[in-house]
């Protein structure tokens, strides 16, 4: 007994540890006692058992082991801890106390299990039992088994998670033991009570025998589900009302928790996830394309096995989807296609939701398919297509079913109603909202009265469907236009809908009121029912509470308030039929004295009058309901009607129906009989108000929406201009009493701009004052509609949406009478649905976007497309990516519709070159503004991958992700985001990057949002794994999510969460959510539904603060419009000269700003703060003035000093960073601290942007008083100032601007300049914001930068801004050169630095950039220089490629033409010049952002302006193209001709006068009177108006047809041509497009454009004035002409294009050679650089080169050679023989060779000499070409030049021989006139008599002095050479002297100095000094480019050209033919030619 008293003094819990096991049983008796006990379950005495609970279950003395398990029992039953020891105590028990023979042992451990799942641990001993199963000992295998079967019993399966014990249940029916087999029966019988049929298909793989038995089991179960009969300690209430039912016998149950219990297990959550992308046929895609039916089969059934497997494992599924698709739209064989659709079924019953991404890419090709009439097909693409449905949402595939609902085909139309209805079922009233319903209903509502049975049957399905889902009250709106027939028959099919489940159909169908609605929620479902899936309950639940909430408070009082009465008359009305004129008159006779209608009709209006008069009594007197509206005003419409001629009359006669109108039960119908009569007197003088007064109430009567649509269609179809204005006039009035609610805008928004485009100003006038009040309600996305409109056209409507800013909406005074509450409570409704769209942005703000008219790209995203986006190679990618980019931004907006393109944008998010995963990023922010909301279908598909791209390692791609994503969800709202498992998929990756990036997205969107699905709990354990990542970043993002996930979810859900967590890590997590729950936020109210009541307008319109622009005071958030309401005139014009007061304004506007602001904040939701939080600040706001009256900065001296003494010596961090990092805020904390007011700087830290703008409203207001304490703080203010350009926030950015205005004003005033040091830690930053993507930030940023050349020297700028080049953004890098050309403009060349060299290369790198405004901008910048240093450009900015160079060489033409030179650098001038931006030369410095980068020119927006402030050269004969295009008549207006004195130009060389004169002495005169008249019918030409262009053509064909007067249109050729070619671009591009144009007109226009020019190529003298570019263009034209299929469909198209075709040889055969072969060449090398047009275009090009190459033989005298083999070498330069041999057709290679070799077989070797335009020559492909050629042909072509020669023996060996013999000839012919040439020439060839022929004529001509030179193409020589001085103020003397050299040339004066410049003197004709500068290229300059320097100059050449021809031509071959002055005769052009040769060699 020793031994017992030994452990017989020991406390209890050793007792239990003894190694006695006497001394552990007594242990355990003793503790077994104490546990029962203790009363308190918190008692730290439990806390001593916490470790041996274990021991107590595993003692191995049996005795002692059944008093520690009821000890055990005890503890777990009592102590607060005992949750803690689950996992071991459990394990214990099912290792050592079930394979125990006693059975007491077994039950005690099982009651153990038991006790532990009460107390809430159910997952953990499921866990053990579960591992449990896996014992070889076979006894503790059936203990296991059946513990879960008692617990399942016990608990019921909410408690029990089935998934995981039915995973293993068909294995344990394997096992050998039969106790094993027989156990898991019993289990299986248990599970089938509670899930029913989900276990079917889990068990269908054990032995048929058990199964067999298993069935029968099944069946003998009760059909009611079973209850929990145990419950958790949380379920303490249910157990409560338990008890209570089974006292009172168990009868009454409760049917909600039925609903849930049974549906509580889906059986595909029980299945395994077989993954089958692997086991797919290796060759399957080669064989699904494989020719042979059969193999394709064999393909596809090997997919169909693997897609019956009923989950699949998720993967990338898109190459699969995307095969079967094909074969489903594509493959001929119908059985083929029921596999491929059998196997879509597959996958998208074993993927669901994961297949979604899919669903919107295969479900257009089933709709499509249904075509098919095959019953087996049909069933297979239905089945598919019901699969697919439960996928994704209704929302998601409304679009594409609505896009088949307008098919053609029957079968397609019925399958997609008979699929809509199938679809309804499984909606709720929550899932098929109103916005989704609406359209679809509208769609089925026509197909009801199609004619097909089939269909109409298939829609009454659709919408009795509907109907019960959501019951009559919601769908009748939609069936207003139906008849009662129709009514009821689809009535009758919502009786006999049968809905799954039958869940809702006790709900819906009761549908009248709201009240009723939650009993009939709860209504017990029928059982019999087998559940469908998993989704339904939980939006069950919804549904019913919602329904619960929301009608019982909205819907009561709208059915309490007349539900019958009201019903009864508004379906009456909405359905009320057209009344014969019969019944009309008996209805009317029965209520009207028989007088009135008698005199109705009188004769007399005095009758008539008092016929009114009776009419208005009666009205006035009769009582409502028997007041039959159509019949009255069907009489007032009688004879006369509305043709009435006695105002009075008609005065009375509008005043009746606005009574009617008002008083009766006034119908659609009845408004139809008078609207018309309304609209056509509403412009009346004298019944105009009576007119309105009758619109005003029909409006009120039949809706205003309506009212509106019908009369702007009334008032439009009409062409009475004075009725569409008060139309608009009346509308706008309207809108404002009425308010916006319901007003469908696109229904009118195509008249109003038919408005804007009106003649009458007082139609445009009116449309824009509408706009202005359409902008109150909708705001800025308003302006989208109008982007395309004409710049002057969009500043108006501007102007009025600027003077509408801030305003806000009345309230309406009127409502539609009978729905007006009803209409607001569906508003309501609706908006409660969208859930708050995502915060702000979703109320208003979007239907806006459902407005805006759509292109659907989806054919243009071909498979080539995709492949190419696909490609192995980069650059491939790349340009498909490019082409993807520019289909969507030339479509602007898109439908949601894009075909196969988000897979293969997927797979680039995924690329491995970053550049491509950028611009996919791109691309996608561009899909979001382009497609709006949607976007929300490619979500899953296009959205969940940006979110991967979070975790990139590079910052730049992740920044792009992230603006993406923003993009994305500002379109979509957050719903979507969070559904499914898409996003804690995402979190699950370990990758630091993404996940903080990704929580700290959501910690900043979860707040805004009102609700979110339930799926955001599937992320709670990853934001918990979050909370203990290694990375710090990932754990504060975490931290700072946290909050916002608990406000969504509740503490208890998250901390229910923490269970599954290690011991450890629970901890700290729990402590987290302790802390979350203090701070979280509450959460957004929902969008002001109070409102609702006065007019919807209001609640939509606070909903979408985000996306309206409103007062500041307003709403806080609303981004970049508050800046636009604050600032007065300051935010209009940024740089306005300091001396303007303009701080003032914006200062009073803050005070009142900021007293408002609290109580702002709540409203906005910005805040976390809610209600009573909301209204704290204003009330503490006057204490808070007081403590903050003192200064709030400190003056210190030398402070400042001393901070950059810190800097420099390294003391302190340089401010210098790429993100500002915590310790630089700190820094600059601690800097501050000294210097700012203590309150200030609490404000300028604080975490809420708020306060910010707050404190910065507060300088603003001290900048003034406290300008030199501001001063000496300035380096830590604009420090500050940089933190926030990197916050997102716009509001406080547009702040920081103002601000920074104001000081940089202020600095400038007080003379005060920036330090380096201040300078450095500021402008970089600065300039970061100039690439901002908002205008209103980019024109803010590049004003202050204006500014701060004022403070700090330009130059010093000027390094900051080329380091902006260099940023990878874009938009920054054009505004950074554009700036850099403002400050050269402003400031002279001297502020480049380091050189102009350096940084001038530098600029030059962009003009190859891969952005058009950055191109542009370079080009500008380089031009801004050339404006500066002229020709030297081109040596500073170095080696450009020829393609940049080319540019260049182009943009700087056209600024020449536009820009006069500015004078170097004043500084005076040049600052008011930048502050005035009137001035030309400022146009390039604050462009306009907005501003079309491919504009003429910058600067043409002030054309304008030049005219007044420059006094200018007038330019008689200048086409202004900016006139053609405003077609305004004011082109005649040009100065007149004599005004060009060229006299003093001439002087100093005293050429006699009269030579000058001689030739013409009228010329002047006559050019006086016409030639500006000739310009003003030319610019008309090209007008946009088909009928002015008709006349001004008319004109010009009657001067063309008379010879005599034709000379009149010398001088004006190229103009004509370039007018009549803009012209045909005109019809081809606009007019043919647009389809309210007549095309007869077309034709009409086409027809005397061809005729004009058929005339004109008819004179040769005038067709050979056309030059080379305009040729060019207009060969363009009439080619594209020829090939426009659109002209062929047109009658009379065909006769068109023959005609065109002559035209064609016309212009071919009568312009001159030379310029046509050039023309051709360049035009045949532009048509193969650009593939983008037509493939027939370059063959018809071709065409014509070989036509002019069989003129050849006999023009070969006339042309120039040089510029032909110019040309040529061009050619050959872009197109080397290899490149050439490459292209698909060898015949552009072919073409060459025969133009090369019949120019070498007609003029021999001497065409070597012709290649002296070329440089390099030796380089040249040509010239190698050429020597071949010339040897193969044994050199023998000179002699055999012409075989026509050879037979007359006149053989010569030089061809200036017969040139001169030639003009011998002639010249004896004029001697001796009658001298006869016939009998010598009859003797030759055909060839050489019309060479004879034709040489004698040229000669006559020449000397007749009627042709131009064509040769030495002067006119082109002085494209280059005066594209500067044509309108260019100030000349430079080097082109003066060039062109006096030209002159004394002409003259015969020698020009010494010359030699040597090309090798010969003639040279600068062809190539004057610059144009040496300039690439060896020389540009074919587009016609239009050199227009005014052509024609400014055509008034000299005229009259030089008409004294003599071109004495210097190149080619000695045909000098002679063409000279006739004496001056340059032959021997004289041949010592030049010697003299040239010698200096060669």
């Amino acid at each position: 007994m020793g031994d017992d008293s030994e452990w017989m003094k020991l406390p209890i819990d050793q007792k239990c540890e003894h190694k006695v096991w006497k001394a552990r049983l007594n242990g355990y008796e003793e503790a077994l006692k104490l546990f029962q006990k203790i009363e308190d379950e918190k008692s730290p005495e439990w806390g001593k058992y916490l470790g041996l609970i274990k021991k107590f279950v595993t003692d191995s003395n049996a005795v002692a082991q059944l008093k520690g398990l009821e000890a055990a029992l005890a503890f777990i039953e009592n102590a607060h801890v005992a949750g803690k020891t689950t996992g071991e105590v459990v394990s214990g028990v099912v290792t050592k106390v079930f394979n125990q023979p006693k059975a007491r042992a077994k039950e005690m451990g099982t009651d153990i299990c038991l006790m532990y799942i009460e107390i809430e641990k159910a997952e953990v001993v499921q866990d053990e039992l579960l591992k449990g199963l896996d014992n070889k000992n076979p006894k503790i295998v059936v203990a296991c088994i059946e513990t879960l079967r008692k617990a399942l019993s016990e608990f019921g399966s909410k408690i029990v998670t089935l998934k995981p014990v039915v995973k293993v249940l068909s294995k344990q029916f394997e096992s050998r033991e039969k106790a094993v087999r027989d156990e898991a029966k019993l289990l299986a019988v248990e599970i089938y009570k509670w899930i029913r049929d989900a276990l079917r298909p889990p068990l269908q793989n054990i032995n048929s025998v058990q199964l067999k038995e298993l069935e029968e089991e099944w069946v003998k179960l009760p059909s009611s589900p079973p209850k929990q009969i145990r419950f958790l300690r949380s379920q303490q209430d249910l157990k409560a009302k338990f008890e209570q039912q089974q006292a009172q016998g168990g009868e009454q149950s409760d049917g909600e928790d039925e609903v849930d219990t049974v549906t509580a297990v889906d059986p595909y959550e029980l299945l395994e996830a077989v993954e089958i992308l692997s086991k797919m046929p290796k060759d399957f895609f080669e064989k699904i394309e494989a020719k042979k039916w059969q193999e394709r089969k064999e393909a596809l059934e090997a997919v169909e096995a693997l897609t019956k497997n009923p989950k699949l494992e998720n993967g990338d599924y898109g190459d699969l989807v995307r095969a079967l698709k094909k074969v489903v739209g594509k493959d001929a064989n119908v059985m083929l296609v029921s596999v491929a659709a059998k196997c879509l079924a597959g996958l998208a019953t074993g993927l669901r939701k994961k297949f979604g991404t899919y669903a919107g890419q295969v479900v257009p090709t089933i709709l499509e398919k249904f075509k098919e009439k095959k019953p087996q097909v049909v069933q297979a693409l239905q089945e598919a297509i019901d699969a697919i449905f439960l996928t994704t949402t209704l929302q998601n595939l409304s679009e594409d079913i609505l896009a088949v609902m307008d098919n053609k085909n029957p079968s397609i139309k019925q399958q997609a109603s008979l699929f809509l209805a199938r679809s309804f079922r499984h909606c709720t009233q929550s899932t098929l909202p109103k916005s989704v319903l609406k359209p679809l209903c509208a769609a089925l509502i026509k197909q009801v009265n199609d004619s097909a049975p089939e269909v109409r049957d298939a829609a009454f399905e659709a919408l009795g469907t509907a109907m019960k889902v959501v019951g009559e009250k919601a769908v009748n709106p939609f069936l207003a236009d139906l008849d009662k027939l129709k009514l009821d028959k689809i009535k009758e099919c919502a009786d006999k809908v049968e809905l799954p489940g039958g869940k809702k159909s006790a709900g819906v169908g009761s549908g009248g009121g709201g009240g009723d609605k939650k009993p009939a929620a709860k209504a017990p479902p029928a059982a019999e029912a087998p559940p469908k899936s998993s989704a339904p309950p939980r939006k069950t639940q919804t549904a019913a509470s919602k329904s619960s909430a929301g009608p019982s408070k909205k819907g009561k009082p709208a059915s309490a308030a007349g539900g019958k009465s009201k019903k009864a008359p508004e379906s009456k009305d909405l359905t009320e039929s057209e009344l014969s004129a019969e019944v009309c008159e008996e209805l009317a006779a029965g209520v009207l004295p028989a007088s009135c209608l008698q005199q109705l009709d009188s004769a007399n209006w005095k009758e008539r009058l008092a016929s009114m008069e009776e009419f208005q009594r009666a009205v006035e007197t009769m009582d409502k309901a028997v007041m039959p509206c159509q019949a009255l005003v069907r009489m007032l419409a009688k004879k006369p009607g509305w043709k009435e001629t006695n105002f009075q009359v008609m005065q009375m006669k509008l005043h009746i129906v606005a009574l009617i109108a008002q008083r009766g039960q006034f119908s659609k119908t009845s408004a139809s009989v008078v609207l018309d009569g309304l609209v056509d007197k509403v412009g009346d003088v004298k019944c105009g108000g009576n007119a309105k007064e009758g619109l005003t109430a029909i409006g009120e009567a039949c809706s205003l929406p309506w009212t509106a649509e019908q009369v702007v269609s009334m008032a439009f179809a009409q062409k009475n201009p004075k009725n569409q204005a008060e139309t608009l006039n009346w509308l706008a009035n309207a809108m404002k009493e009425f308010g916006f609610a319901g007003i469908n805008v696109k229904g009118f928004i195509n008249n109003v701009k038919t408005a804007l485009g009106a003649t009458n100003p007082a139609v445009r006038t009116a449309a824009i004052t509408l706009l202005g009040v359409m902008y109150l309600y909708m705001g800025a996305p308003l302006r989208m509609f109008f982007e395309d409109e004409k710049p002057a056209l969009l500043s108006q409507i501007d102007a009025e949406f600027e003077k509408m800013q801030g305003r806000s909406p009345p309230a309406p005074i009127r409502f539609t009478k009978k729905a007006a509450t009803e209409e607001d409570g569906d508003e309501g409704e609706e908006q409660e649905e969208d859930g708050g769209g995502g915060g702000g942005g979703g109320g208003g703000g979007q239907d806006i976007m459902d407005l805006l008219p759509r292109t659907d790209i989806g054919d243009k995203i071909t498979s080539d497309l995709i492949s190419k986006i696909e490609d192995k190679n980069w650059k491939i990618r790349k340009e498909g990516l490019d082409e993807a980019a520019a289909i969507i931004s030339e479509a602007k907006f898109i439908t949601a519709n894009i075909g196969e393109l988000p897979l293969a944008l997927k797979a680039r998010l995924g690329d491995s070159n970053k550049i491509l995963v950028q611009q996919t990023l791109t691309i996608l922010q561009q899909l979001a503004t382009a497609m709006g909301p949607g976007l929300k279908q490619h979500i899953k598909a296009l959205g969940i991958p940006v979110i991967t791209v979070l975790g990139d390692s590079k910052v730049n791609v992740r920044t792009a992700a992230m603006t993406t994503l923003q993009a994305w969800v500002e379109q979509t709202g957050m719903k979507e985001w969070l559904e499914g498992e898409d996003l804690s998929e995402e979190l699950k990756r370990e990758n630091p990057f993404l996940r903080q990036e990704v929580l700290g997205w959501l910690a900043e969107k979860l707040p805004t949002l009102r609700t979110v699905p339930g799926d955001l709990m599937l992320c709670v354990p990853q934001l918990y794994s979050c909370l203990e990542d290694r990375n710090g970043d990932v754990r504060k993002k975490a931290q700072d999510a946290l909050p916002t996930f608990m406000m969504h979810l509740g503490y208890d859900k998250m901390s229910k969460a923490t269970g599954k967590l290690k011991p450890a890590s629970k901890d700290q997590v729990v402590a987290m959510l302790e802390k979350a729950r203090a701070v979280m936020p509450a959460k957004p109210a929902a969008p002001a539904k109070a409102g609702g009541g006065k007019g919807s307008a209001e609640p939509s319109r606070s909903a979408s603060a985000a996306s309206r622009s409103q007062p500041a005071s307003d709403e806080f958030d609303s981004k970049p419009e508050v800046k636009k309401v604050r600032g007065g005139a300051a935010a209009k014009k940024p740089p306005s000269p300091p001396e303007e007061p303009v701080p003032p304004p914006p200062s009073k506007d803050k005070d009142s700003n900021a007293s408002k602001k609290p109580p702002s904040k709540g409203k906005a939701a910005a805040g976390s703060q809610q209600g009573a939080a909301g209204k704290k600040p204003a009330a503490k706001s006057l204490k808070d003035d007081e403590d903050k009256s003192g200064p709030i900065f400190i003056l210190i001296p030398n402070a400042k000093e001393q901070r950059i003494k810190e800097e420099k010596q390294l003391k302190i961090l340089k401010w210098n960073f790429i993100t500002p990092r915590d310790e630089y805020v700190e820094q600059l904390k601690t800097q501050m601290s000294t210097c700012f007011a203590k309150w200030l700087q609490d404000e300028l830290f604080h975490f809420d942007f708020q306060r910010h703008v707050k404190a910065i409203g507060v300088m603003i207001e001290r900048l003034e008083s406290e300008s030199d304490a501001t001063i000496s703080c300035l380096d830590l203010i604009l420090k500050w100032f940089t933190l926030r350009f990197f916050d997102t926030n716009t509001t406080v950015l547009m702040k920081v601007l103002e601000y920074l205005k104001l000081l940089f004003a202020m600095l400038d005033r007080e003379n005060y300049h920036l330090t380096e040091y201040e300078a450095n830690s500021f402008a970089p930053y600065l300039i970061l914001k100039v690439g901002e993507s908002k205008d209103v930030v980019r024109k803010d940023v590049r004003a202050i930068l204006t500014m701060l050349c004022k403070v700090y020297p330009a130059s010093k700028v000027f390094p900051f801004l080329m380091d902006g080049t260099k940023s990878k953004n874009s938009k920054q890098r054009a505004e950074c050169l554009e700036e850099l050309g403002c400050l050269i403009e402003g400031y002279g060349m001297n502020v480049c630095q380091p050189t102009p060299a350096k940084s001038l290369k530098e600029i030059a790198v962009h003009i190859g950039d891969r952005d058009t405004s950055v191109r542009n901008a370079a080009l500008n910048t380089v031009v801004a220089v050339y404006n500066v240093c002229g020709d030297q450009v081109y040596k500073l900015i170095g080696n450009l490629s020829e393609k940049d160079m080319s540019m260049l060489e182009e943009r700087i033409k056209r600024s020449a033409k536009k820009t006069p030179a500015a004078p170097p650098k004043q500084s005076a001038t040049e600052r008011s010049q930048r502050e005035h931006p009137t001035n030309p030369n400022a146009t390039f410095l604050r462009k306009p952002a907005q501003e079309d980068p491919n504009k003429l020119n910058q600067a043409r927006q002030n054309a304008q302006h030049s005219e007044s402030s420059h006094p200018s050269i007038p330019k008689e004969f200048q086409l202004d193209l900016d006139m053609i295009e405003m077609d305004q008549s004011r082109v005649c207006e040009l100065p007149d001709l004599v005004q060009h004195k060229l006299d003093e130009l001439l002087e100093p060389i005293m050429i006699p006068e009269p030579k000058m004169r001689s030739v013409s002495p009228h010329f002047d005169d006559l050019h006086n009177s016409t030639a500006s008249t000739i310009n003003f019918v030319i610019s008309q030409v090209a007008s946009g108006d088909i009928n002015t262009s008709i006349q001004a053509l008319a004109q010009i064909d009657e001067v063309l047809r008379q010879e005599d007067k034709a000379e009149v249109m010398s001088g004006h050729i190229d103009q004509f041509l370039i007018a009549t070619f803009m012209q045909l671009r005109l019809i081809y591009s606009t007019h043919m497009a647009d389809d309210r144009l007549d095309k007869k007109d077309i034709i009409k226009l086409y027809s005397c454009i061809i005729g004009n020019m058929l005339s004109l190529f008819s004179m040769e003298s005038l067709a050979r004035e056309a030059s080379m570019g305009v040729l060019k263009d207009l060969m363009h034209g009439l080619i594209t002409l020829m090939l426009d299929g659109r002209v062929e469909d047109i009658e009379d198209g065909q006769q068109l294009i023959r005609s065109v075709n002559m035209l064609v040889i016309r212009v071919l055969e009568k312009s001159d050679q030379t310029n046509m072969i050039s023309a051709l060449l360049v035009l045949l090398q532009d048509s193969l650089v650009t593939t983008a047009g037509p493939p027939m275009f370059s063959e018809l090009v071709m065409k014509c080169l070989w036509r002019m190459i069989r003129f050849l033989p006999e023009t070969i005298n006339s042309i120039n050679l040089d510029r032909i083999l110019l040309d040529v070498h061009n050619f050959m330069k872009v197109f080397p023989k290899e490149k050439l041999k490459q292209l698909k057709s060898d015949v552009p290679h072919r073409t060459l060779k025969t133009l090369l070799h019949t120019l070498c077989k007609l003029t021999g070797a001497k065409i070597l000499d012709h290649l002296s335009m070329i440089e390099n020559r030796n380089e040249s492909e040509l010239e190698a070409h050429l020597r071949r050629v010339v040897k193969h042909s044994g050199n023998l072509s000179g002699l055999k030049s012409d075989r026509g020669n050879e037979k007359t023996g006149l053989r010569t060996e030089d061809r200036m021989s017969k040139a001169k013999g030639l003009t011998e000839l002639y010249e004896y012919k004029q001697k001796y006139s009658d001298a006869d040439l016939e009998p010598f020439l009859k003797n030759t060839s055909q060839f050489f008599q019309s060479y004879v022929e034709r040489g004698l004529r040229v000669i006559e001509s020449e000397r007749e002095g009627k042709t131009r030179i064509q040769t030495s193409t002067v006119i082109p020589q002085h494209g280059v050479d005066s594209s500067l001085s044509s309108n260019n103020e100030e000349l430079k003397p080097a082109v003066y002297y060039e062109r006096l050299k030209i002159l004394r040339q002409r003259q015969g004066l020698e020009n010494t100095s010359r030699q040597g410049v090309g090798g010969s003197e003639d040279e600068p004709q062809q190539r004057p000094p610059i144009s040496s500068l300039l690439s060896s290229k020389p540009s074919v300059a587009s016609s239009t480019d050199m227009l005014h320097s052509k024609l400014s100059q055509l008034k000299e050449s005229r009259e030089l050209y008409q004294q003599e021809h071109n004495a210097h031509s190149h080619s000695p071959t045909h000098a002679h033919t063409r000279s006739a002055s004496p001056a340059a005769n032959l021997d004289d052009l041949k010592k030049r030619l010697e003299r040239i040769k010698s200096n060669r060699q």
